[in-house]
């Protein structure tokens, strides 16, 4: 599968199938955002479901897939950084802030920086039509964060600073977005990259998770939080992956632009598992953000 990867990139099918991956992305990086807001901390999930996915990734990384080349093991250092960094500071926000408020500024600040960051590292070039499809995506997204910021009735103390620390972490979206479209490229086998950066990016955010977890004073049930972070687990793996691959196959800021359709998805969640509501504003915001990667899609 490898090498049929490897041979359909920057085809007309690779672009077909980069596509399919981006939106499949999109659909469970919002289930994954709701699963690591809900039920426990943030820190929490994040640690149960890191520690799930680098079990999964070990196996295939020393066994399966071939070892990295010499030159991937610094590149791994430099990508693992950003992304345990990103983590830290999205779990900030999410204990900070409502979901539906956090999350779609979380998303709308990454693709407008991606793209840039596209440009520079890979000279990816968007025509005036895909810009108009990426601004019309960004107000739909902005739109439906400050319509819930004003209308949502919880947390309110702490939206503030959780809006900055939203800004903050779709800046890390679109830098590991960068990074690791550039690390995905840089190996001869994309399933080799896949397979090592899960078990490496799953390592340190448990250690640090479980120093919490033994100061809490009601520390919830473990067997509860391992399933949690299974679920989790799998869904990122497929997540993460599929948008990895999506950038191997095609543009990389197509890819990211058609991620942040995980904003609807995210609506979707928040109305129908938390209990959130969904009016006719919140509906019209969705529907903007949903033609914004159509425009994005077709102007390419």
């Amino acid at each position: 599968m490898s090498a049929w990867l490897v041979s359909i990139a920057g085809t007309p099918q690779g672009a077909a199938l980069a596509t399919a991956l981006a939106l499949l992305a999109a659909f469970l990086h919002a289930v994954f955002g709701a699963i690591q807001k809900g039920r426990f901390d943030p820190l929490l999930n994040r640690g149960a479901v890191d520690a799930s996915y680098a079990l999964m990734a070990a196996p295939f990384a020393f066994f399966v897939v071939p070892w990295p080349e010499p030159h991937m093991w610094p590149l791994f250092a430099a990508i693992i950084a950003v992304h345990v960094v990103y983590k830290l500071i999205a779990v900030a926000a999410y204990r900070r802030g409502a979901y539906t408020v956090v999350y779609p500024v979380m998303r709308g600040t990454g693709p407008l920086f991606t793209v840039i960051g596209a440009f520079l590292l890979f000279g990816e070039r968007f025509t005036l039509t895909q810009w108009m499809g990426v601004l019309t995506l960004l107000s739909g997204i902005y739109g439906l964060a400050l319509y819930n910021l004003r209308t949502i009735t919880i947390d309110r103390d702490t939206l503030v600073p959780a809006l900055w620390l939203a800004v903050l972490t779709g800046l890390f979206v679109a830098a590991y977005t960068t990074f690791d479209a550039y690390g995905i490229r840089a190996t001869a086998d994309p399933f080799t990259f896949l397979a090592w950066f899960f078990f490496f990016d799953g390592l340190v955010i448990p250690v640090i998770a479980s120093i919490a977890y033994v100061r809490l004073p009601d520390p919830p049930a473990l067997g509860a939080l391992a399933r949690r972070g299974v679920v989790g687990g799998l869904v990122a793996v497929v997540s993460f992956g599929s948008i990895m691959l999506a950038t191997r196959l095609d543009q990389v800021g197509q890819a990211a632009v058609l991620r942040e359709t995980s904003t609807v998805f995210a609506a979707l969640i928040g109305w129908l598992m938390l209990g959130e509501r969904v009016g006719p504003r919140r509906l019209a915001l969705m529907g903007l953000i949903a033609a914004g990667a159509v425009i994005v899609e077709m102007g390419g």
